[in-house]
């Protein structure tokens, strides 16, 4: 038994479907659970909806979801079988009637609250997994649709829920595990609902996550991430091309470039496979030939000891300085409690006698941050930075490591450097002009030569 997430611009179109339902066939014999993203960009869509409803100009939102009605009855129709038309006009009735009293209670209410948000949110990956359902069967594979909320139980922080793990196992062995002993079952990834039924989403990107606990819950032998890459490469290709296919890493490096940066993996999607030590395989696909990147519990010998380069643009540093309070008491704790107060993520923390600089991704609240923090100490900004981080499970015995960076980029202003707590993992910020052409000769440093059996 397997567990295949596919996203987005994996089910975008008719065409998508047919290709994917040829991979989904290939594996039958291995009794897969699929798990899919909204078609295309449709959340994005459906959030635009929303917002233009709290705004008062319901007629637009009502437009904006007819536009998506039709978007989806026309790739629909052209992926299910003539027979599942029926099926499929009642689905979009169904659905798109529903959205219609949401959007319009938005309207009511002028806000999107974090109930109504989770609502409107999950009817893309509603709308995916039923009508792939109903389109497999037109390419030779049987399928049933299961509703993700029915199995993935979670608490009520709406926008950010967090699986509610013993529930969800045993509802994904006692309903899912005899469904997929009888044909491939497709379900929704991101969403979830309450013990009381309320819809729930587990946050942007969540149809990873969705998919390990799927995976966790049927006890799966693997669980498969199909996206448009070929895998986890020894760079970000959005930075710089020509990164080299990582063909095994481990969880713990994973996780650590997906923090870092790495969008081909959603970081909490390694939590359930690492509790239940289920290897995950990122795959391309549109070139499904290709091997992909196999993520295991345990680092692989490698005599490379940085396994990729992961990046973060649009970086802000921030610093505080104080000669007076950095030493006493509580300091520290009275910074952190501010970014904590604003729900802002800090990444990377560097600290000298006077003063702490910390970078951060998200800026929503970083005025009411800075006025905070200027009440206690000297507050300075500085914006637009990027971070870089290598990271290799042998960076924490490999002495000569800083000595090699910085000779790669001698000629880059370095803001901050720090070794993560792992040990496996060196991050530096350097400005963003300076981005690529620090990755450049980093990638030039450490990847010159490569091991046959990692790369």
């Amino acid at each position: 038994m397997i567990v295949m997430k596919f996203g987005g611009t994996s089910v975008e179109s008719a065409a998508a479907m047919e290709r994917i339902a040829g991979i989904v066939g290939s594996y039958a014999h291995r009794k897969p659970l699929v798990v899919v993203s909204a078609m295309g960009k449709t959340t994005n869509r459906l959030l635009a909806a929303a917002d233009k409803a709290a705004a008062g100009n319901v007629e637009d939102a009502l437009r904006d979801a007819e536009e998506l009605r039709a978007f989806h009855r026309k790739e629909g129709g052209a992926a299910v079988p003539a027979e599942s038309l029926g099926t499929l006009n009642a689905l979009l009735e169904t659905h798109f009637g529903e959205l219609e009293v949401t959007l319009e209670a938005i309207a009511k209410a002028g806000e999107v609250t974090a109930a109504l948000w989770d609502e409107v949110c999950s009817y893309g990956e509603r709308l995916s997994s039923s009508i792939v359902a109903l389109a497999f069967p037109k390419f030779g594979v049987a399928a049933r649709h299961l509703d993700a909320r029915s199995v993935l139980v979670t608490d009520s922080r709406h926008g950010q829920a967090l699986p509610l793990y013993s529930r969800t196992y045993q509802r994904f062995a006692e309903k899912a595990a005899p469904m997929v002993e009888e044909s491939v079952v497709v379900m929704g990834g991101f969403i979830g609902a309450t013990v009381d039924g309320v819809t729930t989403t587990l946050g942007r990107g969540g149809s990873d996550f969705s998919a390990a606990i799927a995976g966790a819950g049927l006890g799966a032998e693997e669980i498969q991430i199909w996206t448009d890459v070929d895998g986890m490469l020894t760079c970000d290709p959005r930075v710089l091309a020509g990164g080299h296919l990582v063909r095994h890493i481990s969880f713990v490096e994973a996780a650590e470039l997906a923090y870092f940066g790495a969008k081909v993996l959603h970081p909490a999607t390694v939590l359930p496979a690492i509790e239940k030590n289920i290897p995950v395989r990122i795959l391309n696909s549109r070139r499904p030939e290709v091997e992909g990147t196999l993520i295991v519990s345990e680092p692989v010998p490698c005599t490379n000891f940085v396994k990729s380069i992961a990046c973060k643009k649009d970086i802000t540093v921030v610093s505080i300085r104080s000669l007076r309070m950095l030493m006493a008491h509580g300091f520290l704790r009275r910074i952190f409690e501010v970014f904590d107060r604003y729900r802002t993520p800090v990444d990377m923390v560097s600290t000298s006698e006077v003063s702490v600089s910390l970078t951060i991704d998200q800026t929503r609240f970083l005025s009411d941050i800075e006025a905070e923090l200027s009440k206690i100490a000297e507050v300075t900004v500085l914006p637009n930075q990027a971070i870089i981080c290598l990271v290799g499970d042998a960076l924490r015995e490999t002495s000569g490591v800083a000595e090699r960076i910085f000779s790669a980029i001698k000629d880059v202003n370095i803001r901050m450097i720090s070794q993560g707590a792992s040990l496996m993992n060196v991050s530096l910020v350097v400005d963003g002009a300076d981005l690529v052409r620090a990755v450049d000769a980093l990638h030039r440093e450490f990847f010159t030569v490569l091991d046959p059996e990692v790369f």
